[in-house]
C-alpha cells in the first residue's frame, strides 16, 4: 500500500489526500542547497569589498553630452578670448596632441606675446583654400598602350603631357621659388603629410616602386600638386647603394633601359616630367644618358636634375634633343637637421631675391616636409611666391646658366 496508514486513519472521510509542497519536494537537498547559497553570498561581498562595484563587474560606460555652440563668425584669422588657458610645460601630452591636430588639419596655430593681441591669446590662421585644379589624367588624347601598361605621349597638335599635366600658374613678381619633393609614396604617414601639409604649389616626385601608386598620384593631383616620376639610374657606389630592380645602367644596352624606363612610365598617369632617383653614374656618362633624354623629349616630358650629384651632364644631353630640363640649385635636406634645412631654405630666399627664380629639391622625409610646411607659412608676406617645377621646364623663368662641368 502506497499511502501510510497514519494518513488513512487521521484523514476525514471523502477528502483527497494534499499535494506535497515545492519545498517538500526539495527538502531532502536542502542540506546541499544552503551551503551554496551561503557560498554565493560570501562571494558576492568578496567581489563587492574588492572593487566597490555594486554591479559586480557589469560592462557599464559613462558618456558626458555637451553643446558646442557654434562659431560666431568665420574667417582668415581669429584671436581667442582671454580665458584661453596657456599652455605650460606640465602639460606635455595635450601640447603634443594639439600640435598633431594642427598639422593634420592644415590650420597654423601661433601663441604669441604680441603687441596686437592680448599676452595669453592663441591666434589661429586659416589658410586660404586653393582654387586650382588640375587637368583630369590620364588623358586618352595623350596615351597609348605599352608593353608594360598605359604610357605618355604627344598627342595631335604637339599636344605635350607636360603642358596639359602641369599645375596652371600665371602669378609673377621680383622673387619666385620652385620646390621639387622627392620619394612621394614609400612611406604611407609622409606621403600623408605631404600631400595634406605642403602648399599646393609644391611639385611632388613618386617612387615607381610604390604600392597604390594610381590612388596616391590621384590623390596628390586632387589636392592640387603637380607630379613627377622618380627614374633609378646607376649611382657610382653600385650596387652597394641600389635604386631597384628597375634602375637604368651604364652598363646595359640603350634597348634595355629604354624598356626598364618605359616600365617606370606605366606606373601611373598624370605626370609631367622625370626626375633622377640616385644617378651619379648615369648622368656623368653622355653615351648612356643621350637614349634617355631623347626618349623624354619624344613623349613631351621634361626632366629635372635633382642637384645631387656632381659632374651631371643632363643639361646638355638634354639641350641635345630640345628636352625640358631644369637643375635644382639646392638640395634642402642634403644634411639631415633642422639647423641645416632651415638654414638652406634661407639661402633659397635669397637666391630667389637674387636672380628673380630658385629651385630646390628634398625628399619626403617627415623632417623635411615639417621644415619646408613651417618655412612657407608667411613666405608671401617676406615677398616670395611658390611656384610649381614645370615653371623652370615651360621656359618661363630667366635660363640657367650651365656651369663648367657641363659645358
Amino acid at each position: 500500500m502506497s499511502v501510510p496508514s497514519d494518513d488513512i486513519l487521521t484523514r476525514p472521510l471523502g477528502v483527497d489526500a494534499p499535494k506535497p509542497s515545492r519545498f517538500a519536494v526539495l527538502k531532502p537537498y536542502a542540506r546541499y542547497v544552503a551551503p551554496a547559497l551561503g557560498g554565493a553570498a560570501v562571494l558576492g561581498i568578496g567581489l563587492l569589498a574588492l572593487t566597490g562595484d555594486p554591479r559586480g563587474g557589469e560592462p557599464r560606460a559613462i558618456a558626458t553630452i555637451a553643446v558646442r555652440e557654434t562659431p560666431a563668425a568665420q574667417g582668415h584669422a581669429a584671436v581667442a578670448s582671454a580665458d584661453v588657458q596657456p599652455e605650460t610645460t606640465s602639460q606635455p601630452s595635450n601640447h603634443s596632441s594639439a600640435q598633431e591636430v594642427e598639422r593634420a588639419s592644415g590650420v597654423t596655430v601661433t601663441r604669441p606675446a604680441g603687441k596686437s593681441a592680448p599676452e595669453e591669446a592663441v591666434i589661429i590662421r586659416v589658410p586660404t583654400p586653393d582654387s586650382t585644379r588640375l587637368s583630369a589624367a590620364p588623358d586618352p588624347r595623350l596615351t597609348e598602350r605599352g608593353r608594360h601598361g598605359t604610357m605618355p605621349r604627344i598627342g595631335e597638335g604637339r599636344l605635350r603631357p607636360l603642358d596639359v599635366y602641369a599645375r596652371p600658374d600665371n602669378s609673377s613678381g621680383p622673387a619666385r621659388i620652385a620646390v621639387l619633393v622627392s620619394g612621394i609614396g614609400i612611406s604611407q604617414a609622409a606621403t600623408a603629410s605631404a600631400i595634406a601639409r605642403l602648399p599646393p604649389a609644391i611639385s611632388l616626385a613618386l617612387s615607381p616602386y610604390a604600392s597604390d601608386l594610381e590612388k596616391t598620384a590621384a590623390r596628390a593631383r586632387e589636392a592640387g600638386h603637380e607630379l613627377l616620376l622618380q627614374t633609378p639610374m646607376e649611382p657610382f657606389d653600385y650596387p652597394d647603394s641600389d635604386p631597384g630592380p628597375q634602375t637604368l645602367l651604364t652598363s646595359s644596352r640603350p634597348a634595355e633601359n629604354l624598356d626598364r624606363l618605359a616600365w617606370a612610365m606605366s606606373r601611373f598617369p598624370g605626370f609631367v616630367g622625370l626626375v633622377n632617383f640616385m644617378g651619379g653614374k648615369l648622368m656623368s656618362d653622355a653615351n648612356s644618358l643621350e637614349p634617355v633624354m631623347k626618349e623624354v623629349a619624344a613623349r613631351g616630358l621634361g626632366f629635372i636634375d635633382d642637384g645631387a650629384a656632381q659632374g651631371s651632364k643632363a643639361a646638355t644631353s638634354a639641350a641635345k634633343f630640345k628636352t625640358p630640363n631644369a637643375r635644382a640649385e639646392i638640395v634642402l635636406d642634403a644634411v639631415a637637421r633642422p639647423d641645416a634645412i632651415d638654414r638652406e631654405l634661407a639661402r633659397l630666399e635669397a637666391q630667389a631675391k637674387k636672380n628673380g627664380f630658385a629651385l630646390a629639391s628634398a625628399s619626403a622625409q617627415q623632417l623635411s616636409i615639417d621644415r619646408i610646411a613651417r618655412w612657407t607659412r608667411d613666405l608671401e608676406s617676406r615677398g616670395i611666391r611658390l611656384v610649381p617645377v614645370s615653371t623652370a621646364l615651360r621656359g618661363n623663368p630667366p635660363p640657367t646658366k650651365l656651369s663648367s662641368a657641363e659645358r
